[in-house]
């Protein structure tokens, strides 16, 4: 591994890191170290990258925030990528706007309600990328990324940069297209939004901002909902019902406000969460026989 990060290091891809623990790159703020961590500073950077550990068989994987990830506690070993870098944004006649896949989510909340567009209000608390939202076809308050995405860009696993438009993106609850064919990196997206009143909007994002903080555990590191809610269901009160709310193991626990948000509470092992997580939805399907849907990414458990 360490001659493959000289390697990088004179392809002069863009900034890197070595060595570095998950804590800091992921909101549960758990993990073992990661040996590197890189910021392609172009398109062309990452598709080079890429090529590059692609032919000498290097493990990679892309990561935003970190805001729906468990990493295990032993160390990554191989390449992660982070595009951050990819955070250009323009707004584009008066409706849309094309925005880098590495751009905060809430940033781009926040700005779009400044000047008087709707439709992005669903996204001002989800602490995520452009990218890692449109992956997860993120959504709160009866919206996703499907309603307002018009067109990614994508760059595809041999190299090649396309278009695809919202038809072919494949959204729906908590999935879209990016996530059955791994190999394709969303690399920009053009999002299509309405006309609307500022002042409205803005009203409505502080609402719901008072609403989470009053019933969402946001004072300790989480990655929000642990499990979708089943069809005609809370996956919270299910939960709540067994009496597993406020449950510990270690530093995490089941959280106390909201049973469906599992935190790390005093300095959590990854284990330790990944427990709960297990627990939660084992005694679910055995008491309710309704196998609950783990939001959640885990990543190098095998």
């Amino acid at each position: 591994m360490d001659d493959i990060i000289e390697e990088i290091k004179i392809m002069d891809i863009g900034k890197m890191e070595e060595n570095v623990s998950l804590k800091n790159y992921t909101t549960y703020r758990c993990g073992g170290n990661a040996r590197c961590i890189v910021y392609p500073k172009t398109v062309n950077s990452l598709s080079t990258l890429l090529s590059y550990l692609i032919e000498r068989g290097v493990r990679y994987k892309i990561l935003g925030n970190g805001s729906n990830l468990l990493f295990s506690d032993r160390d990554y070993e191989g390449v992660l990528i982070r595009l951050s870098e990819l955070n250009s944004i323009k707004f584009l006649h008066k409706r849309k706007v094309r925005v880098g896949a590495g751009y905060s989510l809430i940033k781009l909340s926040l700005l779009t309600a400044k000047k008087g567009l709707t439709g992005l209000e669903f996204a001002a608390g989800i602490p995520g990328t452009v990218g890692g939202a449109i992956y997860m076809n993120a959504g709160a308050y009866k919206s996703d990324m499907g309603y307002v995405v018009e067109s990614v860009k994508v760059l595809t696993p041999d190299a090649k940069i396309i278009t695809l438009v919202n038809r072919e993106l494949d959204f729906h609850y908590r999935s879209s297209f990016f996530q059955k064919h791994p190999g394709y990196i969303c690399l920009e997206a053009v999002l299509r939004l309405k006309i609307g009143k500022r002042e409205a909007i803005e009203e409505v994002i502080r609402e719901r901002r008072n609403r989470r903080l009053e019933s969402q555990p946001l004072e300790y590191p989480s990655a929000g909902s642990v499990f979708r809610n089943p069809p005609d269901a809370f996956a919270g009160k299910l939960i709540e019902d067994i009496g597993l709310k406020g449950m510990k193991k270690g530093g995490a626990m089941v959280s106390d406000k909201h049973a469906n948000f599992i935190v790390n509470y005093q300095n959590a092992s990854s284990s330790d969460i990944k427990y709960l997580i297990d627990y939660c939805h084992d005694k679910v399907l055995e008491t309710y026989g309704i196998s609950l849907k783990i939001e959640q990414e885990f990543v190098n458990w095998e």
